[in-house]
This record gives structure tokens, C-alpha cells and sequence, in this order.
């Protein structure tokens, strides 16, 4: 998957996003998996409190790494 098309899949989606919102841009694969995701780091997120912060380039660079 080339990066220009994954930036274009993504469009619609905020610069950041929730756990929820990282759920639906990986195909809604389970909360459990997407906490674990970033839990591990493979997908890099900022935790803000008790909530993580996904920048939708880290999403990105996970799949296109």
C-alpha cells in the first residue's frame, strides 16, 4: 500500500484520533487488539490522561512500514 493512498483512505479522519476512531481506521478490529496496539508502542500514541491520542500519521507508518 503506497502512502499517497493511505493518506487519501484516511481524509476524512481528524489528525488525531481515540482508540474508537483508531478501530475503525484499521478495519473495526477489536478494542481489546487496538489497545494492545498502541499499549506495545507498534502503533506510537500519546496518552493524555487515562485516554490515548493517535496521530493518524503513526496509524500511517503502521501500515505502511
Amino acid at each position: 500500500m503506497k502512502n499517497n493512498n493511505t493518506q487519501e483512505m484516511f481524509a476524512n479522519y481528524p489528525d488525531v484520533v481515540d482508540v474508537s476512531g483508531l478501530q475503525s481506521m484499521l478495519g473495526n478490529i477489536g478494542k481489546q487488539k487496538a489497545y494492545e496496539l498502541v499499549r506495545e508502542g507498534t502503533i506510537k500514541a500519546i496518552k493524555v490522561g487515562k485516554l490515548y491520542r493517535i496521530p493518524k500519521i503513526n496509524v500511517i507508518a503502521f501500515l505502511t512500514q
